[in-house]
């Protein structure tokens, strides 16, 4: 079977990124063992502290995010890193070519409770080689990735990314102790029947979220016509994984509950990764009205809103929104 590295040098010639790639693999493989000693690696439970996003850390967001930051920080290409729970971006070295932004552990509230977690990181190329890197720097959009991916450490430890030559997913082999192709060439199918979206959140809505949502509740006997199933996990990565692997949508839109921010997920750490993985495998991934790889950033820590996933359903949702808009 074919392993991480031959892959990537097969579909990748940029020998940079591909190491950059199988450096957060190895990674992986730590994070992968912390969570399956879980209680007995002492890593369930609160940090004591918060992050840059006033969000309380979980012991092991600190350890991945260092875990993380020490790897990438020694890697000759990286010339510095990003992390979802640092204020600021980390130099590394100065003499590199790439930028590496990563959320350590996305959905970690479900740690605690043995459901699914994971690990998302976008690679951008770095335009000042051989000067100290500040922030702005990390500020490009999506389309500028050279390669995008994620872990989702469940069950089964798997591995998605992207070098922008499609999608492939790999499983982790411990008895191997190695990342083997499962399936090359991801593509999701256009039209799907199952959505992602947190309900609880619909009173904060704007109207054409709301419609959406009426309509594919209403099933065969609404204006959709078909049933629809609702399947969410928590955590971006887990949806997302889902939405690859058999289709679907993902939503996380914009809301009322906290007018000062304009979504709930990060532009860099999540959505921009994610949404290209997504759009190598057929699918579609916007704001709800924009592309969400054309966004620019102002902010390491942007957020946006997300909808993402089966091409004919993104579309669709994005209909709502502009016509609501041209009321």
């Amino acid at each position: 079977m074919t392993i991480l590295a031959d892959y990537l040098k097969q579909y990748s010639s940029n020998t940079a990124v591909n190491d950059v790639i199988c450096t957060i693999a190895e990674v992986g493989k730590t994070i992968n063992k912390l969570l399956q000693r879980g209680a007995f690696a002492d890593i369930l439970g609160e940090a004591g502290n918060q992050n840059v996003q006033g969000e309380d850390q979980k012991k092991l967001d600190v350890i991945a995010n260092n875990l993380l930051l020490d790897a990438l920080t020694q890697c000759t290409h990286c010339a510095g890193v990003a992390s979802e729970e640092l204020d600021d971006a980390t130099p590394a070295n100065q003499s590199g070519n790439l930028l590496v932004l990563f959320d350590p552990l996305d959905g970690s509230s479900n740690i605690d409770i043995n459901m699914a977690v994971g690990t998302i990181f976008s690679i951008l190329p770095y335009q000042r080689s051989g000067s100290p890197i500040t922030n702005t720097d990390f500020l490009q959009n999506g389309e500028k990735q050279l390669a995008a991916g994620y872990l989702v450490y469940g069950p089964a430890t798997m591995m998605a990314v992207t070098t922008g030559n499609g999608v492939a997913m790999f499983g982790y082999d411990p008895d191997k102790d190695a990342y083997l192709l499962i399936k090359d060439h991801v593509q999701i199918d256009a039209d799907t029947k199952e959505y992602a979206i947190n309900g609880s959140n619909y009173r904060h809505w704007q109207q054409p979220m709301q419609q959406y949502i009426d309509e594919v509740i209403a099933g065969k006997s609404g204006t959709r016509g078909k049933d629809f199933n609702t399947r969410w996990v928590a955590a971006m990565v887990g949806d997302v994984h889902r939405i690859l692997c058999r289709g679907g949508v993902f939503m996380y839109p914009f809301d009322n509950k906290d007018p000062k921010k304009a979504g709930k997920l990060r532009l860099m750490y999540e959505a921009n990764p994610m949404a290209l993985l997504i759009e190598q495998a057929g699918g579609a991934a916007t704001d709800a009205t924009h592309r969400i790889l054309t966004i620019e950033p102002n902010d390491i820590h942007q957020r946006v809103p997300v909808v993402l996933g089966s091409k004919n359903e993104v579309a669709y949702v994005q209909q709502l929104h502009e016509s609501a808009l041209k009321i």
